[in-house]
């Protein structure tokens, strides 16, 4: 689907038909020209995901029990995709 049609967000479970699977949506989706924004949803978090640094749990992971919060998190994901969008127009407009 990612080749077929342009999204601004690409949402992915972490935990889907095997542990690696949502992760390699998201790394397809982040190899695309129209650069979707991307997170993953998921309920369930490692030790790893605990361990992160904020800004890099804020950007990854989203848990859906709180429905406000991933609306935010969504519209700021959009956001900065838009924002690095217009940054890449201007670097190219000015070359």
């Amino acid at each position: 689907m990612l080749d077929e049609q342009e999204y601004e967000l690409v949402l992915s479970d972490l935990q889907m038909e095997s542990p690696e699977a949502g992760l390699k949506v998201l790394a397809h989706a982040r190899i695309m020209d129209y650069k979707p924004a991307t997170a993953i949803v998921t309920t369930y978090q490692t030790a790893k995901d605990q361990n992160a640094k904020p800004q890099t749990q804020a950007r990854m992971l989203i848990t859906p029990e709180d429905i406000p919060g991933l609306l935010g998190k969504v519209a700021n994901l959009i956001s900065q995709r838009a924002a690095r969008r217009v940054q890449r127009e201007m670097r190219h407009a000015t070359s």
